[in-house]
């Protein structure tokens, strides 16, 4: 993502000299951003979000995971080992884009997306991850339709201490390298405070870990404000991300 240079010699015609002069041109490939959303929702709020990321010069890919929007009805049956083989042909399908650098990729995920989204990091090239309020489930019952879970238990799960070496999710955290966000409700009923830190103690080889809570708002960011709120947070992080590696920041593994 650096800047290729070239020297050349300007002609000044008045004088009959030369000055040299040097071009900075941006590589041609730009970065890619993937959008996950979470169970129960769909591609349609990501679409705007990716709308905003898709001004700083980025080509954003949104989708629908099976058993949401035009395939609701196998809602019943999808488990999260099909929503994430979703997820793969997604990522797979926006590294392919001619403008794309394979190397400059993020995952934005919300929820069960983000969940599945950290898990993506141990099978894909990924830069910079997005989380938020990511979910945590159980390694057990990995094939098993996602509706069928223990509601019960898992709000319980959500509630305890959870480490790396026990859930893949967070393993998958553990080994990630790149640069985090994090984005937690302040009043959350479904992704608690505890699972949030579960994440965040788990991120130990990160470039970069921000984390930040949006006051007064729910899981679904269900009013206007928070909305915004979420959408703010996420575009200056973005801005940032890009406008850093475009000036010369290292890739993940460069890190000096």
């Amino acid at each position: 993502m650096k800047a290729r240079s070239e020297t050349l010699d300007i002609e000044v015609e008045v004088a009959g000299e030369q000055i040299a002069g040097t071009f900075l041109v941006p590589r041609s490939k730009i970065p890619g951003v993937l959008f996950v959303h979470g169970w129960g929702g769909s591609q349609a709020r990501d679409i705007a979000r990716a709308r905003g990321i898709a001004g700083l010069g980025c080509v954003c890919l949104t989708f629908d995971l099976r058993g949401h929007a035009q395939t609701r009805e196998q809602q019943e049956t999808v488990s999260r080992e099909d929503n994430l083989s979703d997820i793969l042909a997604a990522y797979d399908r926006l590294a392919a884009h001619p403008g794309i650098d394979t190397s400059a990729i993020a995952v934005v995920g919300t929820s069960y997306g983000g969940y599945l989204a950290a898990i993506l990091t141990t099978l894909r090239p990924v830069r910079w991850l997005a989380l938020r309020v990511p979910a945590l489930y159980r390694d057990e019952d990995w094939t098993l339709p996602k509706r069928s879970l223990d509601r019960v238990d898992l709000a319980q799960y959500r509630h305890t201490r959870v480490l790396p070496s026990e859930n893949r999710a967070l393993a998958a955290c553990a080994a990630f390298t790149g640069d985090v966000l994090i984005v937690e409700s302040e009043h959350d009923d479904f992704v608690p405070h505890e699972t949030i830190m579960n994440y965040r103690a788990a991120f130990q080889k990160t470039h970069s870990l921000t984390h930040r809570i949006i006051d007064g708002a729910d899981h679904a960011l269900s009013g206007e404000t928070c909305q915004q709120a979420y959408t703010s947070v996420l575009t200056g992080w973005a801005t940032e991300m890009v406008i850093g590696a475009r000036v010369g920041g290292a890739m993940p593994g460069e890190y000096s």
